[in-house]
């Protein structure tokens, strides 16, 4: 890799990008909100909640609902969750490659995701990364406004002592390209997740319009769409 490479922090979503997990997730969540009698397709699923916060998850729902959701809303939601990561979760084909590789170009990297600490924590167990990406895995727990805000976006910048400029940022959701545009930081696409089967290039679409300089449907292309050099 070239020298420009060394000045770079990566950071990276979680669900979608580093776990394959956004399938299984968007899917509890519809269960979720079918409880209340709230109706979503996966069209809408992909729309509205990749890179969400729970906050906002539970905001649209009230705004359905046109009143409050029962306080273990997030509770049943993760625990029918959590049960499906230990048992059907896997990495996303490629990330631990891609990681490997990036770990021995001394390049870092870290995790922003809108998920709460605590599915960060199950989902990096149940995947094996739990020891990769200790310390380096934030939430949007951690701030006050979720994506697309750039909130903790320079937040994770920050715990990184990386100046934002210096950021590339992978992620497949639109409001998670926005939120690293508005930090001022590089923001590539990623399409290749499994919640994406069939929607592949109307989504990669969305994120280019979103800001995305490029979209992917794999990691292995990951450092030169990152860096211009391998």
């Amino acid at each position: 890799m070239g020298q420009e490479t060394m000045m770079k922090t990566v950071i990276f979503d979680f669900d979608g990008v580093i776990a394959d997990s956004e399938i299984i997730a968007l899917a509890e969540l519809q269960v979720s909100l079918a409880e209340y009698g709230i109706t979503v397709d996966w069209n809408t699923l992909l729309e509205k909640f990749l890179g969400a916060s729970v906050k906002q998850i539970i905001a649209f729902a009230e705004a359905r609902i046109d009143g409050p959701v029962d306080p273990d809303f997030q509770k049943d939601w993760y625990a029918r969750l959590f049960e499906r990561y230990r048992r059907e979760l896997k990495p996303m084909p490629g990330a631990e490659a891609m990681l490997d590789r990036l770990d021995a170009a001394g390049i870092d990297y870290c995790i922003a995701s809108g998920g709460s600490y605590k599915r960060l924590g199950v989902a990096l167990q149940a995947i094996g990364f739990a020891e990769r990406f200790e310390g380096r895995a934030f939430s949007a727990e951690s701030v006050e406004h979720g994506k697309p805000a750039p909130d903790l976006f320079l937040y994770a910048a920050e715990k990184r002592g990386a100046p934002p400029a210096d950021c590339v940022v992978l992620e497949d959701a639109i409001a998670g390209v926005t939120g690293a545009g508005r930090a001022g930081m590089r923001a590539i696409g990623f399409v290749g997740g499994s919640h994406l089967e069939g929607a592949r290039s109307p989504h990669a679409e969305r994120l280019r319009a979103a800001g995305a300089a490029t979209v992917l449907t794999g990691l292995s292309g990951f450092e030169a769409a990152a860096f211009g050099a391998v």
